[in-house]
């Protein structure tokens, strides 16, 4: 935690609640337009809140980057992962066909720097 308490963090704390401070109140001013009959302002004055909380909760989501504390993604079901094995230091051998597919591609590019990818052949 002590991270998120040098000077470059704090003053990122400072803007954050000072950005939430300011749509908060462009809110409320909103809200005395729009009830003084102004009909847009009606719309203005339920966005600005939103974009305080989307404000809060990507600074919440950039300490959590930082802090490495992301959770992770749900896989998806009918979606395999490619399992990945090490046969020798620095050799990793996909099991996902398309990656592999993929990577020959990539490495006939490199070795003809003058081809296109639609000139690689199967």
């Amino acid at each position: 935690m002590r991270r998120l308490l040098t000077p470059k963090w704090l003053l990122g704390h400072a803007l954050v609640w000072v950005g939430v401070a300011a749509f908060l109140a462009l809110g409320w001013w909103q809200a005395g337009r729009a009830a003084e009959g102004n009909v847009l302002s009606w719309a203005y004055t339920f966005e600005w809140p939103l974009f305080a909380i989307f404000l809060v909760y990507m600074w919440i989501r950039e300490m959590r980057l930082a802090l490495g504390r992301v959770p992770r993604e749900k896989p998806r079901p009918g979606r395999r992962e490619p399992v990945l094995t090490r046969r020798a230091p620095g050799e990793v051998v996909e099991d996902d066909p398309k990656l592999v597919e993929y990577n020959r591609m990539l490495a006939w590019l490199s070795e003809h720097p003058e081809a296109r990818p639609s000139d690689y052949r199967v």
